[in-house]
Parts: structure tokens; C-alpha cells; sequence
């Protein structure tokens, strides 16, 4: 590249799949604004009903086998993924999870391009650290985003990766979206219809996978020690399999004589319409979120937000201005928050809910993400 000549990039994403998630939205989130932008970029997955958004905003898809941890497929997936990167001119190779990342790493060492990384989790380690070889391609960009200080700490802790090389982007929240001038009076009356919800209680939600680790047990055993309080308490998302799991949930609801106040509610596609008739917004993680979506999701939509003090939530939830923390290990301390939330007087909940939407606003939309985002790009593509 000759002196003082700035180059374009031209940007292809990989990760495994494009069904749901947080990886998945963040990853159309920044195709659109590439678009917008005039920034030409691809993105390549195993697939998934996200890819009609690409297609709305015509981001060309390539469908590969991305979401597979064969060592063999992941060298053929590679030899893939350099044809593409050739045919179209990519000059910048984005990678968002560790089996495609091996995938693109390769890819783009061939043709010569720059490798980028997004770390959006700690990644289990294993067993005396045995997974960290696997884990660590997460490390080989050139440059590498982290979605939160939390992360970043777990990074430099973990990889010895040279902080200098890390650029720190909190994830978002989509604020057409997630907002209460966005969610019409027919899509509230139809999420309290379909799911049967009380209109005369204070709502609680939990919304995210039902998983051990997001809490939800820990949630059931607090609400257990409310039992004298009136609320009705929605317990929303997918278990993905983990029916166990789901089963010991429903059996700890029955032993605790709470059938009447907790609902189970599968995945929904529409969360900022269970928010708006939500009145507490939970995140109950009993291990550290790389970030906290939900914590976000609930401030922008100007709820009462209350979160366990661990990883993300310490960053994104301000103890007593936007929301309250609790001790995560502890059932009491998120009943005694939770106590608290529903004892709130009116000009209380104002203010809190004024300072979470300004919260989000000055510091989580997906403007400043995706900004963020173009700028390590640029970044990027005109380092030596």
C-alpha cells in the first residue's frame, strides 16, 4: 500500500449459523450498516432463518457446513472460504465464533487478507486448561474486538494477548426496537392474550435460555421467600433441549406452592412487547455473561432492572441509579431486590426508568456499536 493512501474494506463475517442469538443479530446488525454505509460485505454460516434479513438488505449469504468442528471439514471449509475471499475481492476475514474462526484463520493467512475476531464469550477452558489451544485462534486477529471489560480482563488473564491489539465494543441494543414508542397497543394486548397474563399484578420477567446458568432456579427459590406478595412472574425462553433441566424447574415451582405466580413461556418472537407489559426486568446469571443483553434490553425499554453483580451486568447496570445489583450466589439478596422493585414508589420508578433509557442511550445503541465497529475496520485495513 503505498504511503497515504487509504485502502477500502471489503468485509466477509463467518460464524456457524444464522438462527438466533446474540452473535447472530450483532452480526446483521453490522452487515446493515455496511450496506448503509457503502461498505461491500458478505457473510458465510451454515445457514438459519436470519439469513432473509441479509437478504432484505441484499448482503449476499454463503452457505457452508460453518457450524462443524471436524478437523477435515473445517480444512475443506477453509479452502471454501479462500475461494470466496478471492472471487469477491474480500480484503478483511471477520471472524465471530472459534470452529469457523480455524476455518477463516486459514483462509485468509492463504490469500493474504486481514483476519479479525470478535471474543463474545470466556469459552470454557476444560479440564487443566486442555481446551485453551482450541479457544485461543479467537486471539489470532490482528486486531480483536472484545464485547465487554469483562472479557477483555478474561482475555489478557487467559492468552497473554498483547492488550494494544484489543478494541473494545460493548454489544447493543436495537433502539427502533427496543423502545416503548415502538411496541403498538394491539402487539401488548396480544402478548397478554396469547400468554394469559394478568393485567392486575405486577409482572416480573426472566427472559433468556432456560439453562442452569442463567438462574432460573435461583430465580423460583427467591420468589419462594415472596410468597406474602402479590406479582405474577413470566419465565420466558427455549430451553434447547435441556428438558431436564425445564423439569426440575417445574417440579421446584410445585414443591414451593407457586403454580399460580410463575409461567413458563417458549421462545418469542416478540420480547419488546413481553417487556412493555413487564414491570421488573431480570438478569439472573449464576456464572458471569460475557455482556447481558436482557439488562440492556429491559433499561431501553425504561423498565426496573435487577442483576446478579457479575461480568457484563457490573458494566451496563448502574447499582441504584438504573436498576439494582444483588449477590448472585444468594436467593435472599434477589429476594430482598426484588422486595425492594415492587415497594418502589411512583417518582422512583420515573426516575430510574428516565436514567436506564439515558443509560442505553449514551452508551449501548447499535449506532455507537456499529460505528465502533467500521472504525476497527478502517483501522484494520490500512495497518501494515
Amino acid at each position: 500500500m503505498s504511503k497515504g493512501k487509504e485502502q477500502k474494506p471489503v468485509i466477509l463475517q463467518v460464524l456457524p449459523e444464522l438462527d438466533h442469538g446474540g452473535v447472530e443479530t450483532g452480526t446483521v446488525e453490522i452487515a446493515a450498516a455496511l450496506q448503509e454505509n457503502g461498505i461491500k460485505n458478505f457473510v458465510a454460516s451454515a445457514g438459519g432463518r436470519m439469513v432473509y434479513d441479509l437478504n432484505k438488505i441484499k448482503v449476499e449469504h454463503f452457505t457452508l457446513p460453518l457450524k462443524t468442528k471436524n478437523p477435515f471439514k473445517l480444512y475443506l471449509n477453509s479452502l471454501k472460504l479462500e475461494k470466496i475471499i478471492k472471487e469477491n475481492g474480500i480484503n478483511i476475514v471477520h471472524a465471530r465464533s472459534r470452529a469457523p474462526a480455524w476455518s477463516a484463520y486459514w483462509a485468509a493467512k492463504r490469500a493474504g487478507v486481514k483476519f479479525l475476531t470478535t471474543f463474545h464469550g470466556t469459552y470454557g477452558l476444560g479440564p487443566k486448561g486442555i481446551k485453551k489451544f482450541y479457544n485461543r485462534v479467537m486471539t489470532y486477529g490482528q486486531l480483536v474486538i472484545a464485547i465487554s471489560n469483562h472479557i477483555k480482563k478474561h482475555m489478557t488473564a487467559n492468552y497473554q494477548i498483547a492488550e494494544d491489539k484489543i478494541r473494545l465494543i460493548h454489544r447493543c441494543v436495537d433502539t427502533e426496537k427496543f423502545s416503548p414508542a415502538a411496541v403498538s397497543q394491539e402487539r401488548i394486548i396480544r402478548a397478554i392474550q396469547e400468554n394469559q397474563i394478568p393485567e392486575d399484578l405486577p409482572i416480573i420477567s426472566l427472559i433468556g435460555r432456560v439453562t442452569r446458568w442463567k438462574g432460573q432456579h435461583m430465580l423460583i427459590e427467591a420468589l419462594s421467600k415472596l410468597k406474602d406478595r402479590s406479582f405474577y412472574c413470566l419465565i420466558v425462553g427455549s430451553d434447547q433441549g435441556r428438558v431436564k433441566y425445564t423439569a426440575e424447574l417445574k417440579e421446584l415451582v410445585k414443591k414451593h406452592g407457586l403454580e399460580s405466580k410463575v409461567k413458563f413461556i417458549g421462545q418469542s418472537f416478540d420480547i419488546p412487547a413481553l417487556l412493555m407489559v413487564s414491570d421488573i426486568v431480570l438478569s439472573t446469571a449464576v456464572e458471569p455473561e460475557a455482556f447481558g443483553r436482557a439488562a440492556i434490553e429491559g433499561q431501553a425499554m425504561g423498565k426496573i432492572v435487577i442483576a446478579s453483580d457479575l461480568g457484563g451486568s457490573l458494566e451496563n447496570t448502574v447499582d441504584g441509579v438504573t436498576g439494582r445489583l444483588y449477590k448472585s450466589d444468594d436467593p435472599q439478596a434477589l429476594a430482598d431486590a426484588l422486595d425492594w422493585a415492587l415497594n418502589l414508589p411512583l417518582e422512583e420508578k420515573k426516575k430510574i426508568s428516565a436514567a436506564a433509557v439515558k443509560n442505553v442511550k449514551d452508551n449501548f445503541t447499535k449506532q455507537i456499536m456499529c460505528d465502533k465497529t467500521i472504525a476497527v475496520y478502517n483501522e484494520l485495513i490500512n495497518m501494515d
